[in-house]
């Protein structure tokens, strides 16, 4: 008894489709990772308000507004409050 063509088509079509699959899972986990983590080692995140952004650190006060948060990018020897003050980076928030 010999294999007719359309096995090979259907196996072929088989190991496609777990090929896409793969490729497809591999992506939206890649996906949920940026939509989970979205500092991914930055002290701070870029949120859009209206025409422009604000740079809001990981600790943010969530009583703050976003509007209170700085429009420019801190320098690397500063750092963002959690109320949205740039301060220089060895200045401790606590008294």
């Amino acid at each position: 008894m010999t294999a007719s063509p359309s096995d090979g088509t259907t196996s072929s079509r088989s190991w496609r489709r777990w090929v896409a699959a793969a490729v497809l899972l591999v992506f939206f986990a890649v996906l949920m990772w940026e939509v989970i983590n979205p500092y991914r080692g930055q002290r701070f995140e870029k949120i859009p308000h209206g025409d422009h952004v604000h740079y809001v650190p990981k600790d943010r006060n969530p009583d703050v507004p976003v509007g209170r948060f700085p429009t420019r990018k801190p320098d690397p020897d500063q750092r963002i409050t959690p109320d949205g003050q740039v301060v220089p980076a060895r200045e401790s928030t606590t008294p």
